[in-house]
């Protein structure tokens, strides 16, 4: 369990992964076989878990595999499972906090910013909004708090507010430093370069420092969910090395899709936010 919890929460996501006992186990094997680009082996545990008998670690599970769908560009797919997910935390006992957030509240934060996310890459900003609200009055514990700050720095983006963007981003990298996530300083890292790259001159160098760093982590930490869109943003930045780039997003994209399930598959081809 140590093991697992510093693969899927810590500093060393590259870990080996220990044979999946219990549930709980089982949820924190799929969430780094997702980190790692491996959606269709965490499909099938994730598709057990949501008839798991504990409606918390039940609505996880959908919202895990809610962000493995997003990831691939499936809003609209992602929106189902977390709406899903949501009603399942709501229906949750309280019980003892988890440091990670893997609980009845964490449940709830999840569920909710899910829900946010999946309406802002569709282009539904009010209702992104309501969710990211709603999911601000959960108590939780860093995970949450982390994950706020970056759908709050991407609604800013979306609705053309670049410089709102900004601390939020910042807080998300400082939450994620402190508590030693490798996984989650590189997404902060990278919503802060996105946010950047926008700029001046100034911020676009700030913004190629931010994403040549969390790529190098990525690269070592095999975190191949996060590598091919570090790839496209250091692509938009990097004008020498556009090219270079480019074709490693695609390199590992391509290895990605190879090790996703049919339905992840599908969502990349349709999706416009996947160069397939």
């Amino acid at each position: 369990m140590p093991d697992l919890r510093t693969a899927a929460f810590g500093d060393a996501p590259a870990v080996d992964l220990p044979p999946p006992g219990t549930p709980r186990e089982r949820l924190l094997t799929a969430i780094v076989l997702g980190a790692r680009g491996r959606y269709a082996a965490a499909a099938t545990l994730l598709s057990s878990l949501q008839r798991a008998e504990d409606p918390v670690i039940a609505s996880l599970a959908m919202s895990t595999l809610a962000s493995h769908r997003r990831q691939l560009g499936g809003h609209d797919v992602a929106r189902g499972l977390d709406g899903a997910a949501f009603g399942l935390a709501m229906r949750a006992a309280e019980g003892s906090e988890d440091p990670d957030g893997l609980d009845a509240a964490g449940a709830r934060a999840d569920a909710l910013l899910g829900l946010a996310a999946d309406n802002l890459g569709a282009g539904r900003l009010t209702a992104a909004r309501r969710s990211l609200d709603r999911a601000l009055k959960v108590p939780t514990g860093w995970r949450g708090r982390v994950r706020a700050e970056w759908v709050t720095a991407e609604l800013a983006l979306a609705s053309g507010r670049p410089d709102d963007a900004i601390e939020p981003a910042e807080r998300a990298i400082v939450m994620s430093a402190e508590r030693r996530s490798r996984r989650h300083f590189v997404k902060s890292r990278l919503v802060l370069a996105a946010t950047l790259s926008a700029g001046d001159s100034t911020g676009r160098e700030r913004a190629n420092e931010l994403v040549t760093a969390a790529l190098s982590d990525a690269e070592e930490s095999e975190l191949h969910s996060l590598i091919w869109p570090a790839c496209l943003i250091a692509a938009g930045i990097e004008g020498q090395l556009r090219e270079k780039y480019r074709f490693r997003s695609t390199q590992v994209l391509h290895a990605v899709l190879l090790r996703a399930d049919p339905v992840g598959r599908r969502i990349a081809r349709q999706s416009p936010w996947v160069p397939v």
